[in-house]
């Protein structure tokens, strides 16, 4: 899906650029942009979805591995964040079994302090991956941070 969309957008591109309006050019160049994040967002949330219970049995190993494993329940999850309001990675929870079965993603709140000397990221399990309507859900903990690689 993804090759075509990238498809579709060079044509659209192509196309405008041949016709030659200055305008024109701009928003297909808009457009591409945006499609592009689309294809991004909509292609991390798939390979979350598809890979969690792999991702969570391997980051289960290496915590066992290196003798910090847990009793606990834990999953993988999306990470999505306020300002895109997209999927932007994954993270492991970790928690009692009944209270991260209630985790759908963990929230990323971020904010610069200090005149930007640091960045913050807070990452909250959150019972919903509509960024509009969630809480949180007290009693779980971020565990593990998965980076997703396009």
């Amino acid at each position: 899906m993804q090759n075509k969309t990238k498809r579709l957008v060079s044509s659209l591109l192509v196309a405008t650029l041949l016709a030659g309006s200055a305008a024109a050019t701009t928003s297909a160049f808009d457009l591409g942009r945006v499609l592009g994040g689309v294809v991004k967002v909509g292609g991390i949330g798939y390979v979350v979805d598809r890979f969690s219970d792999q991702l969570n049995s391997f980051i289960n190993k290496l915590m066992l591995k290196n003798n910090v494993e847990t009793e606990y329940a834990t999953k993988v999850v999306p990470i999505i964040s306020f300002g895109d309001s997209g999927y932007i990675g994954a993270a492991q929870v970790i928690g009692p079994q009944s209270l991260v079965e209630q985790v759908e993603a963990v929230a990323q709140v971020e904010a610069n302090f200090n005149d930007r000397l640091f960045r913050i990221k807070g990452l909250v399990p959150v019972d919903s991956k509509n960024p509009t309507n969630l809480s949180r859900v007290d009693g779980v903990g971020v565990s593990a941070v998965i980076d997703v690689r396009f």
